[in-house]
């Protein structure tokens, strides 16, 4: 699953966006419960500014540089930033780990 920074911090203008994206957390929550006498885990990742087709505004060198700057780690993320997390969890490595929402955002808006 994949939720949003927009749970953690205002977007006023995706408001909808926002709401639908809470919702996952909250399933993921409920699903890590339900799945987890069973031996399944359910996490989900809230990725920060990432570097997609979705967001191609971030190539203007203006909004890259505004949106930087709102990050601890000084850069927008790349889908391989994302992508490790979610493998990680996946494996081996991550079957302690259930009912989780961890935040892949290089400290966007802390």
């Amino acid at each position: 699953m994949c939720p949003s920074m927009a749970t953690r911090s205002a977007f006023p203008e995706l408001v909808a966006y926002a709401a639908a994206k809470a919702g996952l957390e909250s399933l993921t929550l409920s699903l890590a419960q339900h799945f987890g006498p069973r031996g399944i885990t359910v996490n989900a990742v809230r990725p920060g500014a990432t570097a997609t087709e979705m967001n191609r505004a971030f190539a203007d060198p203006t909004v890259a540089q505004q949106l930087t700057a709102t990050i601890a780690l000084g850069r927008i993320g790349a889908p391989a930033d994302i992508a490790s997390i979610i493998a990680f969890l996946a494996s081996d490595d991550g079957r302690w780990i259930t009912g989780e929402c961890i935040d892949v955002s290089g400290g966007q808006r802390l």
